[in-house]
């Protein structure tokens, strides 16, 4: 008999709170050890309670046996959700015998306020102000209310404009930082919902608010304050039902109260500042003197949508304490300086516990890297100054400092004041990431591979802080959307990306133009309009790219049918603003893009981070990938019109492009290697110019000294093109590469995270240029993707059918370094990934010993794989574990054939 359905979800969501769709798509894993087993059937029953569901009773829904192997997206059946309802459910499935297996544990979802009227609640907000060049302090704001009966049941749903901490009672209410997150306010602003029953009582209660400057009034982007509005505003609704069943609400309104906090600023991209010695108190709690506190301000009229939070939090997802004993780098005047070093660069902030006489000011400064000296380096901060100020307030007792409404990007944090280290009780950081699920993993023999691989996952974490940055430090931090589409799929393999992803595609299509046009980042902060402009090839592409990768990687339909206007506009402006079809053609006024963003091969202008590949030959390239892609999505959801109407203009700008950039032997305008890469990749060539253009790029590898040269653009392709088209073996000498540029030299001088720049820091010349020098930025980590897909063997299968895509049926194709290629021996003898797919968890690992490589694969219940061994001989294996052997003696030349109908409109 088949185990229980485990891993229940709903949008991906575990028993989510405040889901704002009618009809919610249900996943579940099946637990199911034994070998080849299917499910060919499921049974989802629902209700309004509990209690029905244990005797097999669907009150709201009983889907009925339905003959269906599909575990995942299953779309609700039931009446579409109202506001506010609560769903049990449960599920059971049927084995390929008919067998049924035990019903699943119970799980739930709720519904947000799904309607504008829902709200009763008015945005609130107090007097404090800063100005476009300074902040101002963080008020608190506080309701006390009378409660008659014990609390059977209560929801807070909670959002600002701004950020917002808020206690009930004298405790903290949320688990999660930085919310409501960011957002065009302009437009939108996500609420949250919190299940607040255990923190109310009979008698007097008190909801606390604080109230942070954020993204809406503080500094965002390299820009001033005050953006979006002059000062934080919050809305509060607390709904409420007694143990008689009557209904209290209690809202943001004309009966809050406000006073100055303790916090005297919070600024994302500054820091943040508390005196002590200005505490209020246990100000959120019952039986608190409020006198002196003043009437908040109702604001007359907030146009803004509001929706619910459906993506991952922003929370505490690591704690690390420091390594080694902090170095004092200066006693000034009885000031000291302290240097901890957390040995792994992180976002987020420190927690402080100190003992020190009342009035003692202690400063603290973050950076990524040290200098010559030993001191902070922070000349790449730009004017982010990154700096956290606590005054103590002198008591018994040890105090305790972290802020609430900033984040640091951070390897090295100084503490400067009038103390010894001996008051210094710890310093502990708190890494601050989206909580995304970790769903993958990657390890092999060759510890620097290793150690890329976790700076990959670490600039993850650093840079998806609710929206996916291109760094973490300095004083940008925005949605660089070359950045992300570059990144998506490797991410997607690491963490389950797709609500997080999905979140940041309406910040997209939110900034997108009446025209079509996307932008370069998303949100846009409203003071950087040239930001709001074309993004450029590569950039303005992510907005077909990154719904594909979703769709390809976790099955998600819905992602396409909710950008597919977006995504046809997009296309359809660049083929009217091109009719020659040439993109980014430079006798068409207007933004060109960033071209191969810090390539190494130089470039013709005074600013060579725009590298010398052609950017309309970039552009072109882009534009029949675009298109290209957009006629698959219009075919996976049916419309074939469009899947004929994009498919040839696909194939159109794919002849535009071999006239204007191709020559008669098969070379590339530019002679780059991002030129040749992309013709490669997106299958621009026609047969008889493959050969000739991949020598050509061959050619200028080993050039080179076997170094790349690519930049943002050609780097995520590039060894995917070596490797099908015969040269594994430079792809390997590549990914293996020590000297810059490579992925491995920053590795090799202690990075714990990829580096923005392929020389952020080189021995010969120390700091790159400090205007743009992060060392978080995870563009150049997609490299992962080849790692875990060819190396370790883990892939996608080409076939795109609904009934194969999403690791439903996976290739497992390890191309491990032997062969003739690698006369002296392999490099690496062992790998292994795993992955937590949509449908269960996937294991490969191989190892080369004795003569023999061995390979080992387990493919979750109701799912397949195609396992490719390095001779090329093929098998299709089904649900379980399987072992596989082969002698090292029967491998010829590279291993194995070119895979020449493997093309990058496939991945």
């Amino acid at each position: 008999m088949p185990g229980a359905p485990k891993r229940l979800r709903c949008e991906y969501l575990e028993n989510p709170l405040g889901i704002d769709v009618t009809r919610p798509r249900l996943s579940w894993w099946l637990d199911d050890e034994r070998p080849a087993e299917i499910q060919t059937a499921f049974q989802i029953i629902a209700s309004a309670t509990p209690t029905p569901l244990d005797d097999e009773i669907g009150e709201v829904w009983d889907s009925g046996r339905v003959e269906s192997p599909t575990t995942a997206h299953v779309p609700w059946g039931g009446t579409p959700l109202s506001s506010r309802q609560r769903v049990y459910w449960k599920v059971r499935s049927f084995d390929s015998d008919g067998i049924g297996s035990a019903w699943s544990r119970t799980a739930s979802f709720e519904a947000g306020l799904l309607e504008p009227d829902d709200w009763r609640a008015r945005w609130i907000s107090s007097p404090l102000m800063g100005s476009k060049r300074t902040a101002a302090p963080v008020p608190a704001v506080r309701r006390a209310f009378e409660l008659p009966q014990p609390v059977e049941r209560a929801r807070l749903y909670i959002t600002a404009l701004g950020l917002y901490d808020v206690e009930i009672n004298g405790r903290r209410a949320i688990d999660f930082e930085l919310a409501p997150g960011w957002t065009d306010y302009r437009k939108r602003v996500r609420y949250q919902v919190l299940d607040v029953t255990e923190h109310l009582r009979v008698g007097e209660n008190v909801i606390g608010v604080l109230l942070g400057d954020g993204w809406y009034c503080g500094l965002v982007g390299p820009a001033e304050r005050q953006q979006y509005g002059d000062r934080p505003a919050l809305l509060v609704q607390l709904e409420m039902v007694l143990a008689d069943g009557a209904k209290v609400r209690v809202t943001s309104d004309d009966q809050w109260r406000w006073h100055r906090s303790q916090i005297l600023y919070a600024d994302l991209m500054d820091g943040e500042s508390v005196d002590a010695r200005q505490d209020i108190g246990a100000w959120s709690s019952p039986g608190y003197d409020a006198t002196g506190w003043a009437p908040v301000e109702v604001l007359r009229r907030v146009d803004v949508a509001l929706s619910a939070t459906m993506g991952p939090p922003v929370r505490i997802v690591d704690r690390l304490e420091a390594i080694g004993t902090p170095s004092l780098r200066g006693d000034e005047f009885g000031v000291k300086r302290w240097i901890f070093d957390f040995g792994q660069n992180v976002s987020g902030r420190v927690r402080l516990a100190v003992r020190a006489r009342r009035g003692t000011h202690i400063e603290i400064r973050h950076a990524e890297r040290l200098d010559e000296h030993g001191n902070l380096y922070t000349a790449n901060l730009r004017s982010a100054r990154a700096t956290d100020h606590f005054t103590c307030a002198g008591s018994d007792d040890v105090e305790h400092f972290e802020p609430r409404f900033t984040f640091h990007g951070f390897q090295f944090v100084e503490i400067k004041g009038r103390i010894d280290s001996e008051a210094i009780e710890s310093l502990t950081a708190h890494v601050l990431s989206s909580a995304v699920t970790e769903i993958g993993e990657f390890q092999c023999d060759h510890p620097l591979l290793n150690q890329l691989h976790n700076n990959i996952v670490w600039s993850s974490r650093g840079n998806f802080v609710d929206v996916p940055t291109d760094c973490p430090q300095r004083d940008e931090r925005l949605g660089w959307t070359g950045d992300a589409q570059i990144f998506a799929r490797t991410a997607a393999f690491n963490f389950e990306t797709a609500p997080f992803f999905a979140k940041w595609l309406v910040d997209l299509t939110d900034a997108q133009t009446s025209s079509g046009a996307v932008p370069m980042v998303a949100p846009v902060p409203p003071a950087l309009p040239f930001f709001r402009t074309d993004g450029g090839p590569g950039w303005a592409d992510a907005i077909v790219i990154c719904p594909w990768t979703l769709y390809r990687c976790f099955g998600d339909r819905a992602v396409l049918e909710r950008n597919y206007v977006a995504m046809t506009s997009f296309v359809n402006d660049i083929r009217q603003r091109y009719p020659s079809l040439i993109r980014a053609d430079a006798s068409i006024a207007g933004w060109q893009g960033f071209g191969d963003w810090l390539a190494s091969d130089g470039g013709s202008n005074s600013d060579n981070r725009f590298g010398t590949t052609p950017k309309d030959l970039i552009g072109t390239a882009f534009f029949c990938y675009s298109a290209k892609l957009l006629a698959r999505i219009a075919g996976v959801l049916g419309n074939l019109s469009d899947l004929e109407r994009y498919e040839e203009l696909a194939q159109r700008v794919r002849a535009a492009f071999r006239r204007r950039f191709v020559t008669a032997d098969g070379r590339m305008v530019g002679e780059t290697q991002t030129a040749y890469v992309l013709a490669l990749h997106f299958s621009l060539l026609d047969p008889a110019e493959i050969e000739p253009a991949f020598t050509a790029l061959v050619r200028d590898i080993e050039a080179r000294g076997n170094h790349l040269s690519t930049g943002f653009v050609g780097t995520p392709y590039l060894l995917h093109v070596l490797s099908n088209h015969g040269r594994l073996d430079l792809a390997y000498r590549l990914v293996l590469q020590t000297t810059p540029p490579s992925w491995l030299y920053s590795v090799t001088q202690g990075a714990t995270t990829i580096w923005e720049r392929w020389d952020g820091w080189t021995e010969d010349r120390g700091f790159q240029d400090p205007a743009m020098n992060s060392f978080n930025h995870y563009a150049y980590g997609a490299v992962g993707e080849w790692l875990y897909g060819t190396l370790a063997g883990l892939e996608l299968d080409p076939d795109l059918s609904a009934s194969r895509n999403a690791y439903r049926y996976a290739r497992i194709q390890p191309r491990p370094p032997i062969g003739e290629q690698f006369p002296n021996g392999a490099p690496i003898r062992l790998a292994s990934a795993a992955l937590d797919s949509m449908h269960g968890r996937y294991e490969v690992a191989w190892q080369i010993a004795g003569g023999m490589f061995r390979l080992k694969v387990r493919i979750p219940p109701n799912c397949r794989a195609r396992v490719v061994l390095p001779d090329g001989d093929s098998t299709e294996v089904v649900a379980g574990r399987h072992e596989f052997s082969l002698p090292l003696s029967t491998l010829a030349d590279d291993g194995i054939p070119v895979l020449s109908d493997v093309t990058g409109i496939a991945s």
